[in-house]
């Protein structure tokens, strides 16, 4: 019985860890779980494009419904991937060593890079999304469920590939993915794209799998590995090549 719960165990945990939604979970297991990180897209993909139709069926332009997305979308997730884009901005060019970039990451002000950080992720996946907000409901739910997949894929991805950078912190708490957890939620992220987009998944994946490999390489190169904020990070530039993706591919 247990093996045939565990599965739906994982996925509350993942969302617990990942979303604000009241849900109750355990997390004996957190680094088997991480598999459904991605899962844990979909609900707030799903809710946050249920407010931006809702939005449209009122009369609100498409600007104003993806901004609709975009609050639903942090207030789901408590801004937790915006805030660890900041910090690790503040940390990784506000930092002249590892050590001191691992502190600055740590400072709960937001520094100047910062704030530059999230007005340009802000406003480049604002920009994003309101081409998508036009293509009709059933298309616009596709492409926000693929790239909160992929994005979280990439958080993963990036997980797994790299050591802890730090002794403490939410990502040393929560421990590394395994190999096998991690391919498992990353072919699942993938498939489930495919599934919704068809031959258009292409570009968002590639685009999706080109950010995270690049923040990884940058955080290897700045302390040496990675934190909870560099998860975070990742998916906010994960999610932003996937909407440009989408974006310049579908009509």
């Amino acid at each position: 019985m247990r093996r045939i719960t565990q599965p739906f165990r994982d996925i509350a945990t993942a969302l617990a860890l990942l979303t604000r939604i009241p849900i109750r979970a355990r997390f004996d297991r957190t680094a088997q779980a991480s598999w459904a990180w991605p899962l844990a897209g979909l609900p707030v993909a799903l809710l946050a494009w249920a407010l931006g139709m809702v939005a449209l069926a009122i009369g609100l332009p498409p600007t104003v419904a993806a901004g609709v997305v975009l609050a639903a979308q942090m207030i789901l997730t408590g801004a937790m991937h915006e805030d660890g884009l900041a910090d690790c901005a503040d940390g990784f060019w506000g930092g002249f060593d590892r050590d001191r970039r691992l502190a600055i990451m740590r400072d709960s002000q937001v520094g100047s890079y910062g704030v530059l950080a999230l007005i340009l992720s802000l406003g480049l996946r604002w920009a994003a999304l309101v081409p998508l907000m036009d293509l009709g409901p059933w298309q616009a739910g596709a492409a926000l469920f693929a790239v909160s997949l992929l994005s979280r894929a990439s958080m993963l991805g990036v997980a797994a590939a790299l050591p802890h950078a730090r002794d403490d912190g939410l990502s040393k708490t929560t421990g590394r993915p395994t190999p096998r957890a991690a391919l498992v939620g990353i072919v699942l992220a993938v498939a489930i794209t495919v599934a919704a987009l068809g031959a258009a998944s292409l570009a968002p994946i590639a685009a999706a799998t080109l950010a995270a490999a690049l923040a990884a390489l940058i955080a290897r190169a700045k302390i040496g590995g990675q934190t909870g904020d560099v998860l975070g990070a990742t998916q906010q530039l994960a999610e932003f090549a996937a909407l440009a993706a989408l974006c310049a591919t579908l009509p």
